[in-house]
């Protein structure tokens, strides 16, 4: 099996080599990361400069771009085969929720998804802790699964996992997205010279957290999946928009 991983932290990003590492028995592993930390990137291309890929002494590659860009890059471009799955993480905080409009973790796993890969977003549910082992183990628990029986086509799986201890999580919950309250306002501050510059605020607490959430999950030490899809499409308001327009 060949696994491609990426990340949004960074190449140099523990949560990343722990992932490799764990991985390694398992699969044929490939590590493309952008060359620096592009939290919060969401799936964006860059389209105005050409990209360079590089080399590693750790023998992870890594571009001066997005997520998106280096699973792009590496499937299109780089690899002479197809992997056989797209493993993004470890990332270092939780992609619940909201979070996976705008997480560069889940971006690159959907790249791969779009590109016909089944991929998969792995999240450490904190950002004290730099303790990897149980989000490991359980990425490794999911690959092995699927190398058992790969899905009849392709999947995007959002994975988060409590920062507790392997031996203390209470089994995998499938569920769905849960929803944030609206974000904190901006931090105004004056930089050195003495201009006002802006701090995006930190995300909203949840709101829609219920049973069969991933908030609920990861709060019982459950470790949430999540299958997501890419199609946009507001079906229910359809009929609506028709009728509106035909006015």
């Amino acid at each position: 099996m060949r696994i491609l991983l990426c990340n949004d932290d960074g190449y140099f990003a523990p949560g990343l080599d722990h992932l490799a590492r764990a991985l390694a028995d398992v699969a044929e592993v490939t590590v493309v990361a952008p060359e620096r930390d592009r939290s919060g990137a969401s799936n964006s291309l860059t389209l105005d400069r050409p990209l360079s890929l590089r080399r590693a002494a750790n023998g992870y590659y890594y571009v001066n771009g997005t997520p998106t860009d280096c699973v792009h890059l590496a499937v299109t471009g780089m690899l002479e085969w197809l992997p056989d799955m797209i493993v993004s993480g470890i990332n270092m905080g939780a992609n619940m929720g909201d979070d996976t409009i705008y997480s560069g973790t889940v971006a690159a796993a959907t790249e791969g998804f779009l590109l016909g890969v089944p991929s998969m977003a792995v999240s450490l549910c904190t950002r004290q802790s730099e303790d990897f082992a149980c989000a490991a183990r359980v990425a490794r628990n999911l690959v092995c699964l699927m190398q058992k029986k790969m899905p009849c086509e392709p999947v995007l799986l959002n994975v988060n996992v409590p920062d507790v201890p392997y031996e203390e999580l209470r089994g995998l919950a499938v569920t769905r997205l849960g929803k944030r309250h609206k974000a904190e306002p901006v931090v105004p501050t004056l930089s050195p010279r003495n201009e006002t510059v802006y701090w995006i605020g930190a995300a909203g607490e949840a709101q829609d957290a219920g049973e069969g959430t991933d908030f609920h999950a990861v709060r019982h030490s459950q470790v949430s999946v999540t299958p997501l899809q890419i199609d946009l499409t507001h079906t229910a308001q359809l009929s609506m928009v028709r009728g509106w327009l035909a006015q």
